[in-house]
């Protein structure tokens, strides 16, 4: 199969990529299921701690001159709104003789519409008797204002018609006096004068009686508002339960947390743009995945796994070791304890074969710290200690890397990079910095994949970034002990080397 390299200029990234948020969103899951139990303890712990004072409710029945079948609930909710007035609350105050200010008082007790004319009004105290006199003077003094505005209201629409009224009496009487004895007379003008006054006169009596009966059914109207503006249930304390408050509150904590764990982690994973599918670290590192551990196995099957999976990969990457020319090295990003122990199950593979020393390079040593069991390979702490064993560099790639020094690890290399740990830029950096250095990529081993990852780890259009070592293949190292190699020394300038000279 021949690989070829794409020329031409990827498609645009989409701005969000939800698959990714995803994926990203389900392995933080630790912050937001701990976002929702610290939502949950505490709920239940506002609970058990602050519980609800004592509180007592009671309703009442408001009955409105505008009450239409069509209201959409505009006059209840006016009648909420003016519970919480000083006017009302002073009221409420004088009636229990209590020296508390009305702006104080008015935090104790709210109101809420039921239905058009159905008023609940729910009332705090620091105790059942106080809460039931509370409720109890707010609903009075809301029914004692409502009857005075509604009496004020007849008043004034009485006062007005009866005024309008006395108005059309004096015009009356005027009219009257210009009629005098009301005799007729010869002169046609005086006869058609007198005759627009006679009618002028029926019209204002009409009009005269009209205010008077509008002046009458206003009072008339005024009783029955009164008498149905109520109380018609009188207060009671509502009883709570501490296990159904506590059940209610850790819920609403609960979702509360969870909500806010969820909106942090999608938050962060955006922001902070740490690829976790394999096709994305492949793309931006410039090299295939070629296999993945998990982190942390959980459970027996899972821990046989596992040591399958790391012994399938010790193989794989022995196998490499053995068969390059040049010194192969692991270099880690996010899991340096991983990393040395790939590095040490290789060099054991290696080992039961041909001599292999291991390089520590890692800015803090997990090799050279760690006691030597029966069986282990050679630890070096800097490739100047290695001899002409097989060597196998184990170094970091993590911030504050001393790039120079990766090709003394070695010139080809496999990365050991765990998911979600680097940003984009950095992955750039370190698929740069590598290819500046000479360093072959021969691929990247996952750590801590994504187990519901299906996308392609292979890279198909050729290398992007890392440079990848596409050249003729190194020769096969033979089996069996090495011999050592004469150090060639430098030849000076215009002689011939022995070989040649037997050559010739």
């Amino acid at each position: 199969m021949t690989t070829r390299t794409s020329t031409e200029s990827p498609a645009a990234a989409p701005l969000l990529d939800l698959h990714v948020l995803v994926v990203a969103v389900r392995r933080r899951r630790r912050l937001w299921c701990s976002a929702a139990l610290l939502g949950l303890l505490a709920g239940g712990a506002v609970a058990v701690l602050l519980p609800k004072p004592p509180t007592a409710v009671t309703k009442v029945l408001v009955a409105h001159q505008q009450d239409q079948p069509n209201d959409p609930g505009t006059l209840i909710r006016t009648d909420a709104a003016l519970l919480h007035t000083t006017r009302i609350a002073d009221q409420a105050l004088r009636s229990l003789k209590s020296p508390e200010k009305p702006e104080d008082f008015m935090e104790h007790y709210e109101g809420a519409g039921l239905t058009n004319n159905l008023l609940e009004i729910t009332a705090t105290g620091d105790s059942d008797a106080q809460a039931l006199a509370r409720a109890e003077a707010v609903a009075k003094a809301f029914v004692a204002d409502h009857v005075r505005r509604i009496r004020e209201a007849a008043d004034a629409e009485a006062k007005t018609l009866l005024a309008q009224r006395d108005r059309l009496r004096d015009e009356l009487a005027e009219v009257n006096e210009e009629i005098g004895d009301g005799e007729p007379s010869s002169d046609p003008k005086a006869a058609a004068d007198l005759e627009s006054l006679f009618a002028r006169r029926a019209e204002l009596t009409s009009q005269i009686t009209a205010f008077g009966d509008r002046a009458g059914e206003a009072r008339i109207g005024t009783p029955q508002l009164v008498a149905g503006t109520q109380i018609v249930d009188a207060p009671h304390v509502v009883r709570q339960s501490l296990p159904r408050t506590l059940a209610t509150d850790a819920a609403i904590g609960l979702v509360l947390g969870l909500v806010l764990g969820l909106a942090v982690a999608a938050v962060g994973a955006v922001v902070a743009d740490r690829p976790v599918l394999r096709r994305d670290i492949a793309a931006h590192l410039g090299a295939s995945v070629l296999a993945e551990l998990p982190r942390r196995p959980g459970g027996p099957l899972r821990r046989r796994r596992f040591r399958g999976a790391r012994s399938r990969l010790a193989l794989s990457l022995a196998r490499t070791v053995r068969g390059s020319a040049e010194p192969v090295s692991l270099l880690e990003l996010g899991c340096a304890r991983g990393a040395s122990r790939i590095a040490l199950d290789v060099a054991r593979e290696v080992r039961a074969h041909e001599p292999v020393v291991l390089v520590d390079g890692l800015p803090r040593p997990h090799l050279t710290r760690r006691r030597p069991k029966p069986g282990d390979p050679e630890v070096a702490g800097t490739a100047d200690e290695a001899g002409p064993e097989i060597r196998i560099g184990v170094g970091s790639v993590a911030p504050g890397t001393a790039w120079t020094d990766l090709p003394l690890l070695g010139t080809r290399t496999v990365l050991v990079v765990r998911a979600g740990h680097a940003g984009t830029a950095w992955l750039h950096t370190v698929a740069r910095q590598l290819a500046d250095q000479r360093v072959a990529v021969i691929g990247v081993v996952l750590i801590d994949p994504d187990p519901r990852d299906r996308t392609d780890g292979t890279l198909w259009d050729g290398p992007r970034t890392a440079r990848r070592d596409r050249g003729t293949p190194p020769p096969v190292r033979q089996m069996g002990p090495e011999r050592p190699r004469a150090e060639r020394l430098p030849t000076p300038a215009g002689r011939v080397p022995d070989s040649e000279q037997e050559a010739r």
